[in-house]
């Protein structure tokens, strides 16, 4: 009424403004014949796509859905809000890590889950880059490990959430991701349990990604920082993440790499533009776009698979299948161990050897220059690829 108008008397920006393309529905009722009536164990059901989905899968009558996580609060946030929403579903909480064999055994011996869906990895790029123990302790060996426990007592399906980081990778984060994948495939041949993964681009709106970092900026009157002018990365709302990694529970035999079609790749610098303006703000004037240079580990544009994976369709028009290549199973289990090893050595060099094994197409040391030159381009000369410039 007065003329003025503050950032907070405005309206939430919608994630669905930004993503530029319908969002993905799936196949709810094979989704639901999938997961109804059975035991399922989440872990890192504290996170953003972890909690997502325990809200998604509670919905779908489980006899019990157990929660696994290292964070207290993140876990308590969760509980708290699926015992209040659905009072009639079994839970049990587990503050542990994946990681710790022992703690992990107890709980799969206890709970006999039928469906195991693993999210929970450390994914911040830049940071993992000069921690690559952590990297590999978290997301290889406790990867290993749920997926060892799974085998042992017995599960149905055991699904894991990957990135398109993992293609070709270009930092620590990528390449450990990719190491877990290629245990995962292998272990699903010497298996009863179906071992599947499901790889996707960023997802707007969780913790860490560029539109809560956007919003905190606007709110402060800018600038928005962005780490290149033509960095793009492929993105996805929450709930499409959670359906499609629910979808790929019920499909296939097992061994497979499941990929959702996300449309075009977007420009970080075009999301920045559009905060600013669904903001009532005119970009430049009101609030100004500051390139800060690409970070350790970051580059300019991602893929969605490996050009010897094969991608073929499936019955559902947004995912695709890549198929995995083949590691020798002898080796792969003195790989793992070696980089058990390595990890209480805390002998890094030896790790990054012995990741440089597992995943020959790690490009390390050479980001930013090979991300600038000869790049995958369309038409009309935007880059082809995606991940965002914020917390991954």
């Amino acid at each position: 009424m007065s003329g003025e108008v503050t950032i907070n008397q405005l309206r939430e920006v919608s994630i669905e403004d930004l993503l530029g393309r319908e969002p993905v529905s799936l196949d709810w009722e094979a989704i639901r014949r999938g997961i109804g009536g059975k035991r399922v164990l989440v872990s890192g059901a504290g996170g953003s796509i972890g909690s997502e989905l325990c809200r998604q899968i509670a919905a779908l009558s489980p006899s019990q859905l157990v929660l696994l996580d290292n964070s207290e609060f993140n876990l308590y946030s969760i509980e708290r809000e699926l015992r209040l929403a659905f009072p009639e579903i079994e839970l049990e909480v587990c503050l542990n890590d994946v990681v710790d064999r022992a703690a992990i055994d107890r709980i799969m011996r206890r709970s006999t889950p039928d469906l195991v869906f693993h999210a929970a990895a450390y994914k911040h790029v830049p940071m993992l880059e000069g921690q690559i123990r952590e990297a590999v302790r978290n997301n290889i060996q406790g990867t290993r490990t749920m997926a060892e426990l799974a085998d042992k007592y017995g599960c149905e399906s055991f699904v894991m959430i990957s990135t398109d980081k993992a293609v070709n990778p270009a930092n620590v984060m990528g390449t450990s991701k990719r190491a877990a994948e290629i245990f995962c495939q292998n272990l699903d041949k010497r298996s009863s349990t179906r071992f599947i993964t499901v790889r996707f681009g960023n997802v707007l709106g969780s913790a860490g990604s560029v539109v809560p970092l956007f919003r905190k900026q606007i709110e402060e009157g800018g600038p928005l920082t962005v780490t290149h002018r033509e960095i793009t990365r492929f993105f996805m709302t929450i709930p499409e993440a959670c359906q499609l990694i629910l979808q790929a529970g019920t499909m296939g035999d097992g061994g497979e790499i499941y990929v959702l079609d996300m449309g075009e790749p977007i420009k970080i610098s075009y999301l920045a533009e559009q905060m600013i303006r669904l903001s009532g703000k005119v970009p430049g004037e009101d609030i100004d776009i500051v390139y800060t240079g690409l970070r350790p580990g970051e580059k300019l544009y991602e893929e969605l698979f490996h050009e010897k994976e094969a991608l073929e369709s499936t019955a559902h028009a947004k995912i695709l299948l890549a198929r995995h290549r083949e590691f020798d199973w002898e080796r792969l289990g003195e790989v793992m161990e070696s980089l058990a090893e390595a990890c209480v050595d805390y002998n890094e060099a030896r790790m990054r050897a012995l990741l440089k094994e597992l995943v020959p197409e790690w490009n390390e040391g050479n980001l930013s220059s090979a991300g600038v030159v000869a790049l995958p381009q369309q038409n009309d000369g935007t880059l082809v690829g995606g991940e965002s410039p914020t917390i991954h």
